[in-house]
């Protein structure tokens, strides 16, 4: 697997030390470089790169404004590289793959193409099956007449989420999360092991999660259905889901029905 790789940044020298950097990955291929804002939109949507190592601090456009840029097309996976931290933030809320303090340490790019290769490995796997269907649906359609039919958007759904909380940017795997409760603009989430408070509204945060995972259960209350362990019946037909980690969490009579067809 290549990865086309563009790189954007106002200092030639920047880009010459990525370049150097970047030379030892034999599936990295540079198919170019920008100087500022303007070009590398028009550089995205012409070459329609997998990768671009993108400077945020750059006249005219910056980082984010390219970003904004690129939106109405199948944009690629972006990585961030700024000399100042308090980009940080701003980069995870962007999506970013990762982002890279200069000067660029080998080791943080190593373990940035590592997830970029991951990214792009499930990209491609899920626009193979999409392929694949398409031609059977040409070729062959009683063969797909009876296939569970499958959520085009579900490769669109987080598989990680970035939260700053207590002054730090914690990264957490979707499916380690077991329930989320809401309280205002903001939301609760708990792991097994920990809670982070994430500044969100419920239903921004739903338009991440996968629905087929994560389900309402009460009008403040989402839970991850993979982590049910035991459903326990209540009073006035709500019940209480018992989680991995034993917690239980209450299902308002409302949203009873949507959890049966999940919880068995």
């Amino acid at each position: 697997m290549t990865i086309r790789t563009l790189i954007v940044d106002d200092e030639k020298l920047a880009i010459q030390g990525l370049q150097l950097r970047l030379e030892p990955y034999s599936d990295v291929e540079i198919i170019g470089t920008c100087a500022n804002g303007r070009e590398a939109i028009r550089a995205i949507k012409t070459e329609k790169p997998d990768l671009v190592f993108l400077d945020i601090q750059m006249p005219g456009f910056d980082g984010f404004s390219v970003v904004k840029g690129v939106m109405e097309i199948e944009p690629p996976l972006f990585v961030f590289v700024t000399a100042f931290e308090e980009h940080a933030i701003r980069a995870f809320e962007a999506n970013a793959v990762n982002y890279l303090m200069k000067p660029v340490d080998e080791d943080k790019l190593a373990d940035t193409l590592d997830r970029v290769r991951t990214r792009l490995a499930e990209k491609r796997s899920a626009d193979e099956a999409k392929k694949l269907q398409d031609v059977l649906a040409e070729i062959a359609p009683d063969a797909i007449e009876n296939m569970p039919v499958e959520d085009e958007n579900a490769g669109r759904y987080e598989k990680m989420i970035n939260i700053k909380d207590r002054g730090q940017i914690f990264r957490v795997d979707v499916d380690s999360i077991e329930h989320i409760e809401a309280a205002g603009d903001y939301m609760c989430i708990y792991t097994g092991d920990n809670s982070l408070i994430l500044r969100e509204t419920m239903k921004d945060l739903e338009r991440r999660l996968d629905p087929r995972v994560f389900q309402r259960v009460h009008r403040s209350t989402i839970v991850n259905l993979d982590q049910v362990r035991q459903v326990k019946p209540h009073t006035n037909g709500e019940c209480f889901l018992v989680l991995g980690s034993g917690a239980e969490v209450k299902v308002s009579r409302s949203y009873r029905d949507v959890v049966a067809r999940f919880v068995h």
